[in-house]
């Protein structure tokens, strides 16, 4: 579902200095978290994937079919929560299955700095 690529001149390469380092401690990641795109993200949408590109760390992902539509899921609702109960309404897929492939995406996705993470300490599912 996803693919993660560095261009091999970049590895090693030291940040520009010019640029803040997030020195919050990470949000622990479970399914009532929230992802927002990061500022410097460019996503673009072709037959179905999509390639999103971090332009601050020049890192880019691959997303097939299924990650493009976690990705236009987390666009519209932000709760990694909803994106599971509407992914499950969508898709014929074991929960616990879902749950853990969806953790493991947007660990993925917050490690790359694709998307920032909030907590979201109560259960309310609305759209913010």
């Amino acid at each position: 579902m996803l693919h993660s690529r560095t261009r091999p001149a970049e590895i090693g390469k030291l940040r520009r200095p010019d640029v803040q380092m997030d020195t919050r401690p990470p949000v622990p990641l479970n399914l009532h978290a929230s992802l927002t795109p990061a500022p410097d993200v460019l996503v673009q949408e072709l037959e179905g994937e999509s390639v999103l590109l971090n332009l601050d760390s020049e890192r880019y992902f691959g997303l097939d079919e299924v990650g493009t539509r976690i990705w236009q899921l987390l666009g519209e609702h932000r709760s990694l929560e909803r994106v599971c109960e509407e992914m499950l309404k969508e898709y014929d897929v074991d929960e616990s299955e879902l749950r853990r492939d969806l953790l493991k995406l947007a660990r993925d996705l917050v490690e790359a700095g694709i998307v920032v993470a909030e907590s979201n300490i109560t259960r309310d599912t609305d759209d913010r």
